[in-house]
């Protein structure tokens, strides 16, 4: 690859930030699923430590004089949270656009009806796999399936809008076609195919879930076939895993440029896998308005712009396009998340990375390591 293609000085942006449009709002880490690509850092926070009620509230209105457009309810699985409903209810009242990220397992014909009336906007529903036994062994709940399918037609009956979320790896991408399928069948506006990234728990199972490149050749094959023969009737993302990329993607619009994730505890994080950078300390809202923190936080501020980045991605043309890719990928690759992030092809660790994604696909490990509050517990 010609290096010249990637030369040209960049400036440093400033790091003073604009305001965020949107934010990440985990209101637990308790789930009934134990997915093994989950991305949820690898010290859950125990139900105890969550915010309250009150807590939510104070936070939600922060945000919206914040200026923030969107709040994205998350985990876990947010509807393990009693006072859901109500959260939902309060952004709504407070002019956010809201969205429930849900395994869909836990709902009810009653619950979704209660969401719409609160004025939830949105929902995506996340899919494992296209057939019963591929997803419930992938997520490690069964009839959860089933669930999934009967949730998301409650949605859309309730005039919501529906995303479906696959995340996509080596044990099921031979499910894809059907995939796009039932996501037409559903009535989803959007689908969103995403490679597992490799990061958190996700780490512990590379070797497990790691595609082939023939794999990810076809997968990228049915996507685009797809999205030519379904355009305005299915939008669909497409994210390929970062191990077999030449460029790095930008990671959450860049660190604290225009996101923020809020721990079940309160921390305030650029991207939820943020703490595995160690050494890093996230203020809480407990502690301090949210404003203080966007603006002041010296762990949001350590990577933002670009006049922290090292060679090469000082001086690369795209520095202000990806922000030197994922920090904690540096950082769990290369041992410094100031270091250009591997999926980068000027990374010195790029052409390892590469070859270890193909000698792990081609390896053939196939048993998971399941996601729990127990520490994991071994695929039997």
């Amino acid at each position: 690859m010609d290096d010249h293609a990637f030369a040209a000085p960049a400036p440093a942006a400033p790091t003073a930030p604009a305001l965020p449009m949107a934010v990440l709002a985990e209101l637990t880490h308790r789930c009934p699923l134990q997915c093994p690509y989950c991305s949820n850092p690898v010290e859950l926070e125990a139900a105890s430590r969550e915010l309250s009620t009150e807590d939510w509230q104070r936070v939600i209105g922060e945000l919206a004089a914040l200026g923030v457009l969107q709040i994205h309810f998350s985990g876990g699985e947010p509807l393990v949270r009693r006072d859901l409903v109500a959260l939902v209810a309060h952004a709504d009242r407070a002019g956010l656009y809201t969205n429930l990220i849900t395994s869909a397992v836990m709902f009810t014909r009653a619950k979704v009806a209660e969401l719409a009336e609160a004025g939830l906007a949105h929902v995506q529903v996340s899919l494992q796999g296209a057939s019963a036994p591929v997803a419930e062994r992938i997520g490690g709940f069964r009839g959860g399936h089933a669930k999934k399918i009967e949730a998301a037609a409650w949605v859309r009956a309730e005039g919501m809008a529906l995303t479906l979320n696959a995340v996509m790896h080596r044990q099921n991408l031979d499910e894809l076609p059907r995939i796009v399928e039932m996501a037409v069948e559903m009535g989803a506006q959007r689908l969103e195919v995403a490679h597992v990234q490799y990061y958190g728990w996700a780490l512990k199972n590379r070797a497990a879930l790691m595609p082939t490149l023939a794999q990810l050749d076809e997968a990228t094959r049915i996507v685009e076939e797809a999205q030519a023969r379904l355009s305005g009737v299915l939008a669909i993302d497409y994210v390929i895993p970062d191990y077999y990329a030449v460029r790095p993607k930008t990671c959450m619009g860049g660190w604290g440029r225009q996101f923020f994730n809020i721990s079940p505890s309160g921390k305030v994080l650029p991207c939820h896998a943020a703490e595995t950078i160690t050494g890093l300390r996230f203020d809480s809202v407990r502690e301090a308005p949210l404003a203080e923190i966007w603006q002041r936080s010296e762990a949001l501020n350590l990577y933002r712009g670009t006049g922290w980045m090292q060679e090469p991605c000082r001086s690369c043309i795209h520095a202000e396009e990806d922000f030197g890719g994922c920090r904690c990928q540096a950082f769990a690759l290369a041992g410094d998340a100031a270091a250009t992030d591997p999926a980068c092809a000027k990374s010195p660790l790029h052409a390892q990375l590469f070859s270890l994604a193909g000698a792990e696909a081609e390896a053939g490990a196939d048993r998971f390591l399941y996601r729990n509050f127990s520490g994991g517990t071994p695929e039997g």
